[in-house]
């Protein structure tokens, strides 16, 4: 279906919360190193319940390595400084979307190569800095899902 790319996550609990949205959503998940905490965590393991087993989760060395492995044929990136909203595009399956770490964002060389239209964001209000990054996956995954019809939902 969809890539959820995490580039360098931080924070345990977002990514457990992300194991359990893309495990619900039929998502995979692709981890980008290096990561800042153990993939065995308890604070990761409990954020995803025991969503886990039910996840397709997968760790790269680097965003380089993802694209090889993954080839996607489009990469949005996730971010604050995109100019276009993320219910704009019309997304396909196999589309990936790229997030940053919590407390820095994708860094400018990783955006800087995207088109405007491939930089998404999602709108808040003026001066706000951002969301958080679970929740801003989940808006971006189900919206996408939703263009798709949620296609496999029961």
């Amino acid at each position: 279906m969809f890539h959820v790319v995490l580039f360098q996550p931080e924070i345990p609990p977002n990514t457990g919360n992300i194991i359990r949205l893309c495990a619900n959503c039929g998502m995979q998940l692709h981890l980008i190193h290096p990561l800042g905490f153990d993939m065995e965590e308890k604070a990761l393991r409990r954020a995803g319940l025991d969503y886990h087993e039910f996840a397709s989760v997968h760790e790269h060395a680097s965003l380089c390595a993802f694209v090889a492995a993954v080839n996607p044929e489009r990469i949005f990136a996730c971010t604050t400084k995109g100019k276009q909203d993320y219910t704009t595009p019309a997304y396909q399956p196999g589309d990936a979307f790229l997030f940053g770490p919590e407390t820095r964002g994708l860094p400018p060389e990783v955006i800087e190569p995207l088109a405007d239209e491939e930089r998404l964001r999602i709108p808040m209000r003026p001066d706000n800095r951002s969301l958080n990054l679970s929740n801003a996956v989940a808006i971006i995954i189900y919206e996408a899902w939703r263009q798709l019809g949620f296609d496999g939902a029961g």
